[in-house]
């Protein structure tokens, strides 16, 4: 029996406000946030936002229909949307609709020189990139469209990956474990705690032809190894409950990059990691959102 899953659609005024959305949401549980551009006078069954200005837009998010109703997440909703002064309409989507409905609006993703993701339908890229990652695209958060992903791949290009042991945990789609692998990484080990993410990790996993890398579900981040680079591209709830299990994880010298971050948590979680063993090498800002590199003492 095919799964059923809760779109919500709304307007947003501006990239910030959008940005603001998307992590709230995120937290929800919503994935694959499908934003548009708002052409003047269009209007697709949504409410539309008086006023809308540069920067605004369009979005369509999903859930699990059972997740939506066993967590009772319509009052939340409501709140988060009535706090930004917004509307939103909600529809219900077939699983083997999904695909056509994503494939649709999926647009390739260029990291400067360093990296591309396409899809298989998409054609390489030109001028060409360093690295080309090809992904089936799906739900799972997490495809470099977003500022978290795209700006931990920029911290990336920075370090040396060569024979290092890494550990992406908050895997989505396996895209930063296959950059991780096409770096050098003598061995990855991908987890999440997702079904969904855990099938479309695979899948992209083995479009890439990747040898190294292990993917695993998991409830947290704890691990009986040691691993020379940590990835934990989540939210700022997940990493602050599982900071013991990353520190942990990291092993001495090793280095730890945080993401899923906004701006104003920056100098929270700094103070978190330096806590907990960290020095803060460098951010990486983009839209509102920050990348945080560590090393560990």
């Amino acid at each position: 029996m095919s799964k059923e899953y809760i779109q919500i659609a709304f307007d947003f005024n501006n990239q910030d406000q959008f940005d603001m959305l998307v992590a709230e949401l995120a937290d929800l549980g919503f994935e694959g946030f499908n934003e548009e551009e708002k052409e003047q006078g269009q209007n697709d069954g949504v409410q539309l936002t008086p006023n809308i200005g540069l920067g605004a837009g369009h979005c369509k998010t999903f859930i699990i229909s059972t997740e939506y109703i066993e967590q009772n997440m319509e009052d939340e909703l409501n709140n988060i949307f009535n706090r930004y002064g917004l509307t939103y309409s909600k529809s219900i989507v077939k699983e083997e609709n999904w695909n056509a409905i994503w494939e649709s609006n999926f647009e390739p993703v260029r990291v400067d020189d360093f990296v591309g993701i396409r899809a298989h339908f998409h054609p390489h890229f030109e001028p060409a990139v360093q690295f080309e990652i090809n992904i089936t695209p799906k739900m799972s958060f997490g495809t470099g469209h977003h500022a978290t992903t795209f700006t931990v791949m920029q911290l990336m290009e920075g370090l040396n990956f060569n024979g290092k042991s890494v550990y992406d945990f908050g895997t989505g789609t396996g895209i930063l474990a296959i950059l991780a692998e096409k770096l050098g990484a003598s061995s990855v080990l991908a987890v999440d705690n997702d079904d969904w993410c855990i099938e479309n990790s695979v899948e992209n996993i083995q479009n890439n032809d990747s040898k190294v890398i292990t993917i695993e579900k998991v409830e947290t981040a704890i691990q009986t190894g040691k691993f020379e680079i940590v990835l934990a591209n989540v939210n700022r709830h997940i990493i602050e409950a599982n900071m013991l299990e990353l520190t942990t994880v990291t092993g001495a010298g090793g280095t730890l990059i945080l993401s899923g971050l906004l701006t104003e948590d920056q100098e929270d979680m700094i103070k978190l990691a330096n806590n907990n063993g960290f020095n803060f090498v460098k951010v990486q800002p983009l839209n509102g959102w920050v990348s945080l590199l560590f090393t560990k003492s």
